[in-house]
């Protein structure tokens, strides 16, 4: 008989491995982008609808998922999406047409979305019962999947072609989430009655929670969007040296989700949120202000260490809300919090047009700076000593 920490313990690894497959999947998505463009014969403006049509499945599946988890169970939930998701890309890459490749977008983003929330739900569950922080690791988990996904996607569709890499992708996700599905781990009393139908929660401090997600959110959207542009255009760099921007972004972010969990669990999640959110808001002031781009790209990886551990802590805070479902309350910030990667670029391009980037990243600061402020409302990241 296995006992309920060993349990718990195979728990945590099951679901990083569902985070590790979500993030490969995302990221081998990016690589397919560009023959989307060249075998549907579309213009950029259409592909770009096509994008649209992945962010829209995925923000409009996740509210749904609190519902669903609410009746069903965080491990039910996750274990049938993520089941569903790994034929995602692949549907995709079969897609004869513009039509159809919009409609297989926006379920794999729905099948993305829903997976998403499931799976930070049920890190929640398992930090209840390990009574430890696991969530920035998931996220670093998730950080590296994407990496492996955008790294390797490229190399194999050039020499096999986008079908081949679909379907070795859609291979590797179904092996792994085979070998996660059989050790994830559900809540101690079943969650069905808590609403008999769909409907928003009315506690205030959880949408007050999705709001810090989606200010944190924004300015990682920024950066990843428009970092480079930025060095190239108004600091002068090359486009070699442009990328370094966000690679150095990504590279201390998942580095910092990785280690962020042990300092969460000394500090504290207040503490630990308020201090990244300084160390965000000043690195991010620093890039806009900065006359050489090795210097912006030095700050923006420091702003890198700084947000790492800020979205894992309110989707954490979210997850724990009391008199709420882990999943309902997950639902409510995950949505809020990628709204802002969805809605931000286009806005933040706009402003850019009129403005240039520099005043865009202090404004940026400034965001980071007030979320500061908020802090104590992410006190419910903070575990209980004992196993609930």
């Amino acid at each position: 008989m296995l006992y309920p920490l060993a349990a718990a313990a195979r728990g945590r690894w099951a679901v990083a491995t569902m985070f590790l497959v979500n993030g490969f999947l995302v990221g081998s998505w990016a690589p397919q982008i560009p023959s989307v463009l060249t075998r549907l014969e579309i213009t950029e403006s259409t592909l770009g609808l096509l994008i649209l049509c992945f962010g829209l499945g995925a923000l409009s599946s996740m509210p749904w998922s609190g519902y669903l988890m609410a009746k069903h169970g965080t491990r039910n939930v996750l274990r049938f999406f993520a089941s569903i998701a790994t034929l995602g890309l692949l549907a995709v890459a079969l897609a004869p047409n513009v039509w159809l490749a919009a409609v297989a977008l926006g379920l794999f983003g729905g099948m993305i979305g829903t997976m998403d929330v499931a799976m930070n739900a049920n890190a929640v569950v398992v930090e209840r019962k390990l009574t430890r922080a696991i969530m920035s690791s998931s996220h670093g988990f998730w950080s590296l999947g994407g990496f492996a996904g955008g790294g390797a996607g490229g190399i194999i569709i050039q020499n096999f072609g986008h079908l081949q890499h679909a379907a070795l992708v859609t291979v590797i996700a179904i092996a792994a989430v085979a070998c996660a599905l059989p050790h994830l781990i559900a809540e101690d009393r079943p969650v069905a009655h808590e609403h008999a139908k769909f409907a928003l929660p009315r506690t205030a401090i959880v949408y007050l929670i999705g709001l810090i997600a989606l200010c944190v959110m924004v300015p990682e959207g920024a950066v990843l969007d428009w970092a480079a542009l930025y060095l190239q255009q108004e600091l002068g760099s090359d486009l070699a040296i442009a990328g370094f921007a966000f690679a150095g972004f990504s590279g201390t972010m998942a580095t910092m989700r990785f280690l962020g969990d042990g300092v969460r669990s000394r500090f504290g999640a207040v503490q630990t949120f308020r201090i990244s959110g300084v160390i965000a808001a000043a690195s991010m002031l620093a890039a806009a202000l900065s006359p050489w781009p090795w210097l912006a790209i030095a700050a923006f990886a420091c702003c890198g260490l700084g947000i790492a551990n800020m979205v894992p802590i309110a989707f954490s805070a979210g997850g724990n809300q009391s008199g709420m479902a882990s999943g309902t309350g997950m639902a409510i910030v995950t949505t809020m919090g990628y709204s802002g990667i969805l809605l931000a670029p286009s806005a933040i391009g706009f402003a850019a047009e009129r403005t240039g980037f520099g005043p865009v990243f202090i404004a940026l600061s400034g965001l980071l700076f007030v979320v500061c402020l908020m802090a104590p409302l992410v006190r419910a990241a903070d575990l209980p000593k004992i196993s609930s």
